[in-house]
């Protein structure tokens, strides 16, 4: 099983604390409610239980995975991204994470539903299967001014201040491995 994530850790650390619960007992309190949607389950916890939205969100996600046998693989989430009318793009996302992993022992690849986290001590950067015929690198830049195929972040993704497309395998040059590092290095 993959490393938990330090801030969802850190919300499960916190749940006996904050909720008056520990989390096995909430899942008892879910199932013997009988719910099972997500909305359901957050309206329970939030109304009658009065859990603040931030705490019942999580308890719900985990409660959710718990009951369908936990949560998906890492390699399940990249294959979902790449399914289908995206699997074109995979080819271009194989060659990013193995720039990435280049980098130094210290990276961490972190899958998630939609995209796959690139992280150090933080996350530096981001690579999301946008479209079907486009994949995009977000990274965290600050104070660096768009130039070249380095955009600004725009409305792409509030973790990210730059974000750099990517159509096809020649696309991923030199110019985009070097602002890959860049990320890393300031991370």
């Amino acid at each position: 099983m993959p490393d938990i994530d330090p801030q969802l850790q850190t919300m499960i650390d916190n749940i006996p604390e904050k909720t008056g619960k520990s989390l096995e007992a909430w899942y008892g309190l879910i199932q013997q409610a009988g719910l099972e949607k997500h909305g359901e389950i957050m309206q329970l916890l939030k109304g009658k239980y009065e859990v603040t939205h931030g705490f019942a969100n999580t308890i719900t996600l985990l409660y959710r995975q718990h009951a369908e046998g936990g949560p998906p693989a890492e390699e399940d989430l990249v294959a979902a991204q790449y399914a289908d009318g995206k699997a074109g793009l995979r080819p271009i996302y194989d060659e990013v994470i193995k720039t990435v992993e280049s980098f130094g022992k210290d990276v961490e690849i972190a899958p998630k539903k939609a995209y796959v986290s690139l992280r150090r001590s933080k996350q530096f950067g981001l690579v999301q299967p946008s479209t079907k015929t486009r994949l995009d690198i977000g990274l965290n830049l600050k104070d660096v001014a768009p130039q070249g195929k380095l955009e600004a972040g725009g409305s792409f993704n509030s973790m990210c201040t730059h974000r750099i497309r990517l159509e096809e395998p020649g696309d991923f040059d030199a110019e985009v491995k070097g602002w890959l590092k860049k990320a890393y290095e300031a991370a």
